[in-house]
């Protein structure tokens, strides 16, 4: 069975098709960002009225938020692919995707600016940008921390039978697949029911948000089962504990697309940088033990 899963999920996640993935990706996004423009420039000129209800459909700007959009679903794509090599470098992929998350959602903002405004900080959007801005460095930087500290780990053979624990764990990566297609279409069909009744901008907005609200509380469920299947194949204290304090990242990142303003920022600075303490902790202990 767990050699049966293994085959098909190296078929599916093969070199090829990776590289035709990421092809499909980039071309859909160049497409996506030309279309948004045109829209954007269309709308703006009255040749075709859309409505000016919100700046998705009124500032070329925002047009750059469409292939970000594009670019992180195939993020999530890469998220599964690596979620069999290690809890380490799943994490990593987590944070990253947040990351690009709140770069997008600056540039979904950015025309919201009031340069007019003669105090800055009495401006909700200009501040919200402003943190957005100050949370990226910040994220960037733990980032570059967290690959430090990883490339520096000595990986010993801590985990018997490491090819059942792999291969089980890409059983639980292609049962994912599906969820993601299947969030993927119902984001669509929302995006339409709910673009019919109000706005298409504002709806494309809300429906690509709880995208990611819904998977990353599915990914949580997956990796509390890849831990408990840990438990059959290490006895190392410090793995079960790293394991567990990046469960609790993602808990942290699932929760800051509950929240809004600073709250949504410091939920995902705490995300990155309690699962930099616990790695490097981990690394120290893995210096100490036999």
């Amino acid at each position: 069975m767990l050699n049966f899963g293994s085959n098909i999920f190296d078929r599916i996640f093969s070199e090829d098709n990776r590289k035709k993935i990421e092809s499909f990706t980039i071309w859909s996004a160049t497409i996506g960002f030309i279309i948004h423009l045109s829209l954007v420039m269309l709308n703006n000129y009255s040749i075709v009225n859309i409505g000016n209800e919100s700046l998705l459909l009124t500032n070329p700007i925002s047009a750059i938020y469409t292939p970000f959009s594009i670019i992180l679903y195939y993020e999530i794509f890469l998220l599964i692919y690596y979620l069999p090599r290690s809890f380490t470098t799943s994490i990593l992929k987590q944070f990253e995707i947040i990351s690009l998350i709140v770069i997008r959602r600056i540039f979904y903002d950015i025309p919201k600016l009031d340069l007019e405004t003669n105090n800055w900080f009495e401006n909700a959007d200009n501040m919200q940008i402003t943190y957005d801005l100050i949370c990226i460095l910040i994220l960037f930087f733990l980032i570059y921390l967290f690959n430090y500290v990883k490339s520096n780990i000595d990986n010993k053979k801590g985990v018997k039978n490491i090819d059942k624990f792999v291969d089980s764990k890409k059983i639980i990566s292609i049962v994912l697949i599906p969820v993601m297609i299947v969030l993927f279409c119902f984001g669509i069909y929302n995006w339409y029911s709910i673009g019919m009744d109000s706005n298409f901008a504002s709806s494309f907005y809300y429906v690509n948000e709880v995208f990611y609200n819904t998977f990353f509380s599915i990914l949580i469920i997956a990796d509390v089962f890849i831990l408990l299947l840990s438990f059959l194949y290490t006895e190392r204290y410090s793995q079960i504990m790293r394991n567990t304090g990046f469960i609790i990242c993602t808990i942290l990142i699932r929760l800051s697309f509950s929240s809004t303003g600073l709250t949504n920022l410091l939920l995902i600075i705490s995300s990155v940088l309690f699962g930099l303490l616990i790695l490097k902790i981990y690394s120290q202990m893995n210096k100490i033990e036999n």
